[in-house]
């Protein structure tokens, strides 16, 4: 049986042929631990310093002016980074700020820390999936702590401006963190506007399991994990160095093809548009948007029986993370969709490895069944 169509970037990418490369050793001969003192232990430690570096320079100018830490992943990061930052804020300024269309991961999290004497607001998005910036400014006062906002929205593709936001937040005195998983390297990350930034290696063709927290210098942050303080000294477990060197050639790779990237993502999307025609409707901003996630509904579709009958295709309806949850998205209700556009919408995603071929077809397939469900309820 051949692999199905892949066009679902947004819940992982494909790992680069370079990346599984890099990593080998480091899974088979070199597998010391890179926090013993002996060579195996020394050559491991030196691999993941230097995946470090390759990281902290793909975020761009003004990396410097803070410290990477390497992480499980984004969730841990984002974690982190809200809950480590409000533990070491003042009791007066222990609010946090984001969006409606915010990750779970961070949604959660302030939810969690609503129960624990923080003061959490959730401020809602435009039809288009942009937040109104004097809503939010009138919602940021001086009690608030901390705005959290995502560069690239996960399920839609929507750029925030982040820029700007922070500049509301920092006018407050609040710090900034920003949930840059689906933004690296795909569209430009304004670093010297935020004060911590969460990355994952698997949205950007690395591996699973890995991903980091910068914090810019001055920004004090709690340790969320405690143990060995292996890392930095602030945040504790056995590092993995094939995980590591894997993150830093994906970054690398990343850095070297970003031009490229972004004008075959263009070109796809174009195809994309050409392929589906007038009958779909494009969810957010079409304007606004990271090209290579393609969010769209048809009136009347079921889109989880379209999944399940065009298994040659790779494809959601939303968000991996809440998948089989059985509720509609959260950000699509945000964008202020009933249930029903809610259930007739889906998620396309393209990238590096989607060849425009491959994304017709897929598409095609897509398109036709669409088609015959249509014709089946009318």
């Amino acid at each position: 049986m051949s692999a199905p169509l892949y066009i679902d970037y947004q819940a992982t990418t494909p790992v680069a042929p370079e990346v599984a490369a890099a990593m080998r050793p480091w899974i088979e001969s070199r597998f010391g631990n890179p926090h013993s003192p002996h060579r195996l232990g020394r050559e491991a430690a030196a691999a993941v310093e230097v995946a470090r570096g390759l990281v902290h320079a793909s975020l761009g100018e003004g990396a410097e002016e803070g410290r990477l830490f390497f992480t499980s992943g984004a969730t841990e990061a984002a974690n982190w980074a809200l809950k480590g930052a409000l533990a070491r804020l003042p009791a007066e300024r222990r609010g946090i700020v984001t969006l409606a269309t915010e990750h779970a991961c961070v949604l959660d999290t302030a939810e969690w820390l609503a129960g624990q004497s923080v003061e959490a607001d959730i401020v809602p998005v435009e039809s288009d999936g942009l937040v109104d910036l004097d809503v939010l400014a009138a919602r940021i006062g001086g009690r608030t702590g901390l705005v959290a906002a995502m560069l690239v929205n996960n399920e839609i593709g929507v750029i925030q401006p982040v820029a700007e936001i922070a500049a509301i937040a920092r006018g407050a005195g609040a710090l900034f963190f920003c949930d840059a998983v689906q933004g690296l390297g795909r569209v430009p990350l304004p670093l010297s506007a935020c004060d911590m930034v969460a990355l994952s290696a698997h949205k950007l063709h690395g591996p699973k399991g890995i991903g980091a927290l910068w914090v810019r210098g001055g920004v004090d942050v709690e340790p969320l994990l405690h143990g060995g303080g292996q890392e930095g000294g602030v945040r504790s477990g056995t590092l993995s160095p094939a995980l590591c060197v894997g993150f830093g050639e994906a970054a690398r790779l990343m850095a070297e093809r970003r031009e490229q990237d972004c004008a075959h993502v263009e070109r796809l999307w174009r195809a994309a548009l050409a392929t589906l025609g007038c009958d779909w409707t494009v969810n957010g901003s079409a304007g606004q948007r990271y090209r290579g996630n393609f969010n769209v509904r048809r009136e009347g579709l079921d889109a989880a029986r379209l999944i399940s009958e065009v298994r040659e295709v790779a494809f959601s309806a939303g968000s991996a993370c809440a998948s089989g949850s059985g509720r509609p998205s959260h950000v699509l209700s945000a964008l202020g969709l009933g249930e029903r556009e809610a259930r007739s919408s889906i998620r396309l995603g393209f990238g590096r490895y989607t060849s425009e071929d491959e994304l017709i077809r897929a598409l095609t397939l897509i398109k036709d069944a669409a088609g015959r469900q249509l014709s089946f309820a009318a």
